[in-house]
């Protein structure tokens, strides 16, 4: 609902449940899309009219009559063969965790008797990060009425809650609780909600429900906005219904034309019995290693892409407290003769393990020179700073400034985004330390010397305008460019005509393919990045598993010898912890760049 009034130009600050009172036409016409699409289980605009949310916009008197309101508009748009479900959102679902809950009972008090008090036909719970929060409304609105109660889990990370229990462990709790409806919702797209419940046990006699996003929310062209298109939704309905899930939806991003082709995917077709897995299978398994000698890195990247094919790659620190195999994987790529390994900065707003530690453990452990991504998303100017002074003394000098995913995206949804500057203005403010002057213009003792990098995205409709802005970087002092992956000969051209009056190094992103459904996920879901239909269709062959990484690593060789006849700079990024595939690629590089003339495809 909010994602699609946000679409029809209702602002962002505005409370959209008060709508069903200031404006009851507007919501019964958003019911009504949905409901002529296909739509039979109808949402009340409801999920934030708690006393909590409506007093941030001074309506906390008016929690009665916006839920009540709710059901009867929802009632009178939809037909007669539709289900009115009373929706009640978390509480706590923006903010960062808070065990204390205080005021949480009455408030889930009062808003389900006000919902229940219009007769719907269920009460749907959704977007619950903390398994807690959604047992105490279960226990709340149980002994209120014997009507069905969905309750839908909003997962921060595939098959776990954000009070750190399994999916199947809070299945079960709910089930217990009284619960006739247990699901999933919002937070992921449909390929991350589907590898959750094919890992997840769901207690027997219990139906399923699914409610993905739409794919992840990107800035493309100016505009945020969510990825998966209609079609991706329908394909992934099929999936879900044989996974046993009957209650298929959306979330964000779902309109009413994703609905449609979901409608239509399923209509006619019978239910499937839910059969829970005996195993979790693990898809990820490293490719083993094969070790080579080389030289370690003494000069930047910036002058040995000058001279020769230089290989950046990317290896994303881990999201526990265990660097073993983190370490492990750089020495791999590191043997295998990278130049200079990148590590995120909190990619997609998911926390891991600082990337200015690991850069120093790399260092000093294996010898390999660390690339850092520094976002604008997560420190103030003063952060900012100190972080830049504190990778100066420790010897990290080659950086990458990104502007970062937005927080409420990650697994901290409550979290902050600072965005104090553009990734424009960081860029003019690492160089202005590079000068010896702080980013408030005081005079430093010593000078830094980092060499700065900047992210530049291919796919996007309007590439000219992405090429100005790519100047820009360029004109703010940006090093060298670091690319999104590309898949295709015909965008690799189009970049190096493209860049070619820009004189800074490019570093082509090539990141090799694990699965079919990594493939698909990638392609429907992910902001950035856009596969070649030739790419999708050797993936669906390939399937999963090792066949499938073999072809993945093969795709990613012939998509390397299409670069090198263009660019000098090569920048893979290792798929998930696969650095097997990575460090087989660094090989591949060194080993055509030996070949005078590189060898030519015309398959990608």
């Amino acid at each position: 609902m909010a994602t699609w009034l946000y679409g029809q130009g209702i602002p962002v600050g505005v409370s959209y449940e008060e709508l069903n009172l200031s404006n009851p036409k507007l919501i019964a016409s958003v019911h009504r899309s949905y409901y002529k699409a296909g739509a039979r289980f109808i949402q009340t605009n409801s999920f934030g009219a708690h006393r909590d949310s409506l007093s941030r916009y001074g309506f906390e008197n008016s929690v009665s009559a916006i839920n009540r309101a709710a059901v009867r508009i929802a009632r009178e748009a939809a037909g007669d063969d539709a289900y009115i479900a009373g929706g009640i959102g978390s509480i706590n679902a923006g903010r960062v965790r808070d065990n204390k809950m205080k005021g949480y009972r009455e408030q889930f008090e009062e808003q389900a008797t006000a919902l229940l008090s219009a007769e719907p036909d269920a009460i749907l719970l959704e977007t619950f990060l903390d398994l807690d929060e959604l047992l105490l409304a279960v226990d709340v609105i149980r002994p209120l009425s014997d009507i069905p109660i969905a309750a839908q889990i909003a997962s921060i990370d595939v098959g776990r809650t954000r009070d750190g229990y399994t999916i199947s462990q809070a299945f079960r709790a709910l089930k217990e609780a009284g619960v006739d409806i247990v699901g999933l919702n919002c937070r992921m797209g449909p390929a991350e909600i589907l590898r959750s419940i094919e890992q997840v046990v769901v207690p027997e006699e219990t139906p399923l429900s699914v409610f993905p996003n739409a794919g992840r929310l990107g800035l493309s062209d100016g505009e945020y906005a969510y990825k998966s298109i209609p079609q991706y939704f329908a394909d992934s309905a099929l999936k879900f219904r044989e996974q046993g899930a009957r209650l298929i939806g959306g979330c964000c991003g779902t309109t009413p034309e994703h609905i449609r082709a979901m409608a239509d995917a399923l209509e006619g077709l019978a239910p499937v019995s839910r059969i829970n897995p005996k195993e979790i299978i693990e898809e990820n398994v490293p490719v083993r290693l094969a070790i080579s000698e080389r030289e370690p890195v003494k000069r930047g990247i910036v002058e040995k892409v000058a001279e020769r094919h230089t290989i950046i790659v990317e290896f994303d620190p881990p999201k526990d407290l265990d660097v073993e195999q983190f370490v492990q994987g750089t020495q791999a790529l590191y043997d295998a003769g990278a130049d200079a390994v990148t590590l995120a900065d909190n990619s997609l707003a998911t926390t891991r393990m600082s990337n200015m530690a690991l850069g120093s453990i790399i260092k000093n452990k294996v010898g390999v020179e660390p690339l850092l991504h520094i976002a604008c998303r997560d420190r103030n100017l003063i952060g900012q700073q100190s972080h830049l002074m504190g990778l100066h003394a420790l010897g990290i000098h080659q950086v990458l400034v990104i502007t970062g995913d937005p927080a409420r995206f990650g697994d901290l949804p409550g979290a902050s985004s600072v965005f104090d500057v553009s990734s424009f203005d960081l860029i003019r403010m690492v160089k202005q330390l590079n000068d010896g002057i702080t980013f408030s213009g005081k005079p430093l003792k010593q000078r830094a010397n980092f060499v700065v990098g900047a992210a530049f995205n291919p796919h996007v409709r309007q590439f000219d305008a992405a090429i100005r802005r790519l100047e820009k970087k360029v004109d703010a002092g940006a090093d060298f460019i670091m690319t999104q992956p590309v898949y295709d000969r015909e965008t690799i051209e189009r970049i190096y005509q493209g860049t070619r009056h820009i004189d800074v190094p490019i570093f082509m992103g090539v990141m090799p393919l694990t699965s079919v459904r990594n493939a698909e996920f990638l392609h429907n879901e992910v902001p950035g990045i856009k596969l070649s239909d030739a790419a999708l269709e050797r993936m669906r062959r390939a399937g999963s598993g090792p066949a499938a990484r073999s072809e993945g690593v093969d795709i990613a060789r012939e998509l390397l010898d299409i670069v090198m006849e263009y660019f000098k700079g090569i920048y893979l990024i290792t798929p998930f912890t696969n650095y097997g595939m990575t460090a087989e690629l660094t090989r591949y590089v060194h080993k055509q760049s030996s070949v005078p003339t590189p060898v030519k495809t015309s398959a990608i």
